[in-house]
């Protein structure tokens, strides 16, 4: 028998000769092997590149249907925005936009080092009390574009920019000139991701027009109970419609994916702002998402909120009352101004955010949105 080679690792010349089975055996630690997780690809090619000059053309023929009788959101306004406008203000021909600009506020995974080329669209279908861009969406700011003058600008933001995708800020109004400047700029050259960030009250109508052309669906899931929808959001049946519109964007995109370099290109990414005294809402809303939609979905658990809009206001009429401060119950001659949506005109608490994301965690969800511990971007 040959002797152990020198070249052996110790504990394989330690297994081995006719002494062997009186030296105790030593196990060499296991390998591990670091495979690419099924969310990280390779290479990703934009999904409206993918789709055939046939599917383009019907996409364009259904955009001018929809502008004709309006169904693109729950509102159902059903007009011909040719002609007059429903709920959002906006028309048929051209769109409302307030800013266009590289965005530096989303999350690091989508605005990356060059920053998310955000279109801000001036008008909304909600009217949430507490908006926290309610200087663009509440109001009619900006400058027109038609659809091929807004792809124009998405060839800007690319070439110009160096932006990582073009992110569309409260798009529900306008998905169908959304749909034409796409696919103007796909001739034109453009060649990153779409990313579709909505409140969520889209119609599945919407949805379905959308498919094919948006590569990232940045959703929000704002309140649970009809209750709240109809006061905070003046929308009535918010949450069913915000699920079925989740359902359907997971549907298409499935779950966030990212290249190497930590930038998503595709999937969906799902924020839940955490407002103040409404966290048992948002711990009905995590486990929903986490029995319906996807254990593996990727969530923002925010705690941004602050007061904004109308919270905090004073009430219009009746809006001062005695306030009781000496004994006795001797009302004393100090009034105290009502505001409007007392309840949440406060910063939400730490520990309001902290019990959603423990709820979160309980519910199997575990792809959170993490703020970078280093201080720098977090890819």
């Amino acid at each position: 028998m040959s002797p152990p080679s020198p070249f052996l690792p110790p504990t394989l010349r330690l297994s081995r000769g006719p002494l062997a089975s009186l030296r105790p055996r030593i196990s060499l630690p296991r390998r591990g092997l670091h495979l690419a997780p099924p969310w990280l690809l390779d290479e990703y090619i934009p999904r409206y590149h993918l789709i055939s000059s046939i599917d383009a053309a019907k996409k364009r023929s259904e955009a001018y249907a929809h502008l004709r009788e309006c169904n693109l959101c729950p509102r159902l306004c059903g007009v011909n925005r040719y002609e007059k406008t429903g709920v959002c203000l906006i028309g048929a021909e051209t769109v409302k936009v307030n800013t266009i600009a590289p965005h530096f506020g989303e999350e690091p995974c989508v605005q990356g080092h060059t920053g998310s080329g955000s279109v801000f669209f001036s008008g909304c279908n909600l009217r949430c009390v507490f908006c926290q861009n309610a200087d663009i969406a509440h109001q009619r700011n900006g400058f027109d574009l038609t659809p091929e003058e807004l792809g124009e600008w998405y060839m800007k933001l690319q070439d110009v920019g160096r932006v990582h995708n073009i992110n569309l800020v409260t798009p529900e109004h306008v998905v169908p000139q959304i749909v034409l400047s796409i696919l103007h700029a796909r001739e034109l050259g453009l060649r990153i991701p779409i990313i579709y960030n909505t409140s969520s009250f889209d119609s599945l109508e919407s949805i379905k027009l959308l498919d094919g052309l948006v590569d990232i669906y940045l959703p929000d899931f704002k309140v649970w109970s009809d209750a709240t929808s109809k006061r905070l959001l003046k929308a009535d049946s918010y949450t069913t419609t915000a699920m079925e519109s989740i359902k359907a964007m997971h549907e298409q995109v499935g779950d966030l994916c990212f290249t190497a370099d930590g930038i998503a290109k595709k999937g969906v990414l799902l924020r839940h702002l955490v407002m103040p005294g409404k966290e048992d809402e948002g711990k009905e809303i995590v486990r929903w998402l986490a029995e319906n939609v996807s254990k593996d979905l990727m969530v923002h658990i925010m705690e941004q909120y602050f007061p904004r809009a109308h919270v905090g206001k004073p009430l219009r009429a009746g809006g001062k009352h005695k306030v009781t401060t000496e004994p006795g119950g001797i009302p004393s001659s100090e009034t105290k101004t009502k505001v409007r949506y007392d309840d949440i005109n406060r910063p939400v608490g730490l520990d309001e955010v902290a019990s959603v994301r423990r709820a979160a965690e309980e519910a199997g969800l575990w792809r959170f949105v993490e703020a970078a511990k280093h201080g720098g971007f977090n890819i």
